[in-house]
């Protein structure tokens, strides 16, 4: 249990240093490129996720499952027969989705982006795919022999140069008269910060290699294993991505039909998905953290057939990520508005975060239970789960965001009940697994502790006297205190941070 801690504890730090990377990149680049130029980008950028969903087929899930079996097994020599396998199949699928999404792309600049100058931004997202598609092959690979530090490492370095690019290179390219066109230089420097990722994670690679950690062996593995995974796997992230890419454009046709322009729908999106959404999303590091180390633990688990190991994971995993959505509701449902106008100088106080804060709260645990689902063979459902949540999301924003009266707000509130469908629906698909004995009861108390620590700081002792900072730390403090009286926050878990910490230095 302490290797999976220690694992999970690394992986959180790097993908935190990561987060906060990513962050100051949004920043910056919303101060060099200005507003409508990031409102551009973020409409086109879900394109490109969808790209790459629909060209990876979900085989760098595959990869991680299939090693981490394999890696349990002591079956080394049939990694390498694993990668070059995946890699044939990766070939096949660029060669059989390139023309199909080149062709595609005129139409979904001019017609359902409603900016023809948007197809240059999406022909450069287009090449940027197969590097980011190697980076997940390996990445996989690295996640499922349980070497957390090469993934972490990558996704930093990436971001750094990403900064740097945007810092330093951006400016060179900034177009007033053309935010399309900024838009596109920043995807290009994307391209290269993925560029640079994949560089390291292939020297990574050649390195475990040359010390025996990867055995190479000659001949192909059976495609199968890989598609009987990779397949339905795909099928949730692809209808995931395919949700996000429908959703700018179901925005901007809602917001046009309230009375807004497109350009003004356009500068909309940008600030809600580039300000709003990443605020929220900042604290999920450690849920991520814990999706990747998941799929390969419980996988563990599951082929030694140890029930009891595999419970203490999962429960583990499902508490701490509650407790980072307490700590996260809390926080964003007082301070997120005011934080997002500081930090971006936003011109007003939209108070979409007293909106969505309480509802992201089930977004935080969603998804660790998606990994464990994967882990557990139940990778289609959690793609049915995907599919009605994000149907939800995107039926709901479409009838409240093309009302006159509420306008994005409606597509604000939208966002939020897909994460509620998507999240209820795999708490309840775990449920029906009586071994891994867990549903709704470990979020319960969390939640309703983060209800009253509001109410309390609201209405019974509210400090407005006190600048931002400190009411924050008075109010993490107070989080802190009533989840260690609830038992969420134990001892040992300070304890395997310790160990953590002993062993890396």
């Amino acid at each position: 249990m302490t290797s999976f801690f220690h694992g999970t504890f690394l992986l959180m730090g790097a993908v935190l240093l990561s987060k906060l990377l990513g962050f100051l990149y949004r920043m910056q680049f919303m101060r060099v490129a200005g507003e409508e130029a990031v409102g551009v980008y973020m409409t086109a950028y879900p394109a490109f996720i969808f790209f790459l969903s629909l060209v990876q087929l979900g085989i760098p899930i595959a990869i991680a499952k299939i090693v981490a079996e394999l890696e349990a097994k002591g079956k080394r020599l049939e990694i390498s027969k694993l990668m070059r396998t995946s890699r044939l199949l990766s070939y096949l699928s660029i060669l059989l989705f390139f023309p199909i999404i080149m062709f595609a792309v005129p139409y979904i600049a001019k017609d359902l982006l409603h900016d023809p100058k948007v197809a240059m931004l999406l022909y450069v997202s287009l090449f940027t795919v197969p590097l980011s598609m190697a980076s997940a092959l390996l990445k996989g690979l690295f996640q499922g022999l349980a070497r957390i530090g090469e993934t972490a490492w990558s996704q930093t370095l990436e971001q750094i140069i990403r900064i740097a690019m945007i810092t330093w290179l951006l400016p060179y390219g900034v177009n007033q008269e053309s935010p399309a066109l900024t838009a596109t230089y920043a995807m290009v420097i994307t391209g290269l910060a993925e560029a640079v990722a994949l560089l390291y994670l292939y020297w990574k690679y050649l390195h475990a290699k040359r010390k025996g950690i990867i055995v190479g062996s000659k001949g192909y593995s059976s495609p199968k294993p890989i598609l009987s995974i990779a397949l339905p796997s795909t099928g949730s992230r692809l209808f995931g991505s395919f949700t996000w890419f429908l959703e700018p454009i179901v925005f901007l046709k809602a917001l046009t039909i309230a009375g807004l322009t497109a350009a003004a729908a356009t500068k909309q999106y940008g600030i809600i998905s580039g300000v709003h959404i990443p605020l929220l999303l900042f604290p999920a590091f450690i849920p991520a953290a814990l999706a990747v180390v998941l799929i390969p633990a419980v996988s563990d688990a599951v082929a030694r057939g140890k029930n009891s190991l595999l419970r203490e994971r999962v429960h583990i995993a499902l508490r701490l990520s509650t407790i980072v959505g307490c700590f996260s509701a809390v926080f964003f449902y007082l301070y997120g508005d005011a934080l997002a106008v500081k930090l971006f100088n936003l011109s007003e106080d939209r108070g979409y975060m007293k909106i969505l804060a309480p509802i992201f709260f089930f977004y935080y645990i969603q998804s660790p239970l998606n990994s464990i689902l994967q882990a557990l063979d139940e990778a289609k459902a959690a793609m049915m789960n995907s599919v009605y949540g994000g149907i939800g999301k995107l039926v709901v924003m479409l009838a409240l965001a093309s009302q006159p009266q509420i306008a994005e707000t409606g597509a604000i509130i939208a966002i939020g009940f897909g994460v509620l469908i998507t999240s209820f629906l795999h708490i309840a698909t775990i449920r029906k697994k009586k071994f891994v004995d867990t549903g709704f009861k470990l979020v319960i108390i969390p939640y309703w502790a983060s209800v009253l620590i509001v109410i309390f700081r609201e209405y019974i002792l509210p400090t407005d006297q006190l600048n931002l900072w400190m009411n924050c730390s008075i109010t993490l403090g107070l989080v802190f205190v009533v989840l260690m009286l609830a038992d969420q926050i134990r001892v040992n878990d300070f304890r395997y941070l310790t160990k953590t910490i002993r062993r890396r230095l």
